[in-house]
């Protein structure tokens, strides 16, 4: 017995927000602008139709506020911030194999296919559960100092 598959988004709803005349998609962008606003478009559709990218970014622009706000070192912020944009990096190549998998299978189920997203998803998680450790190593003892000097 094959799972449940939910189905698919209504071809129209995408159309309308992401419509950016790119019929001919494979080829070159014809200038450094334009590769921008292809990139600043998948960006887009991953904050619009991703809870989890939005999740991700909040968390990562609080980690900045926080280290900011608690005067951390520069390279302590930089740190943070680099494994907060590997999050959003990773949760974006997510995003793209996932609706890459589902064009190809269509709403059909296959095994592969099944690992090939649970794997993708899995980078993700692993890139957060590291990206929280590193942020409470360099936020925790900080934030303690703060906590202890209000009384």
């Amino acid at each position: 017995m094959s799972p449940k598959l939910s189905s698919p988004p209504n071809p129209g709803t995408l159309e309308p927000l992401f419509s950016q005349e790119r019929k001919l998609s494979w080829k070159v962008a014809s200038n450094l602008f334009v590769s921008f606003k292809y990139a600043w478009a998948g960006i887009s559709y991953a904050f619009t139709t991703q809870r989890n990218f939005r999740i991700h970014v909040c968390v990562g622009a609080l980690a900045i506020g926080l280290s900011v706000f608690l005067r951390l070192e520069s390279v302590e912020i930089a740190v943070i911030g680099i494994t907060s944009g590997l999050v959003l990096a990773l949760e974006l190549v997510n995003t793209a194999l996932e609706s890459l998998v589902d064009l190809t299978v269509k709403q059909t189920y296959h095994e592969l296919a099944k690992i090939a997203k649970d794997c993708a998803a899995g980078a993700v998680l692993v890139s957060a559960l590291v990206a929280v450790l590193v942020a409470a190593t360099l936020l925790l003892p900080p934030l303690f100092t703060f906590i202890l000097s209000l009384n």
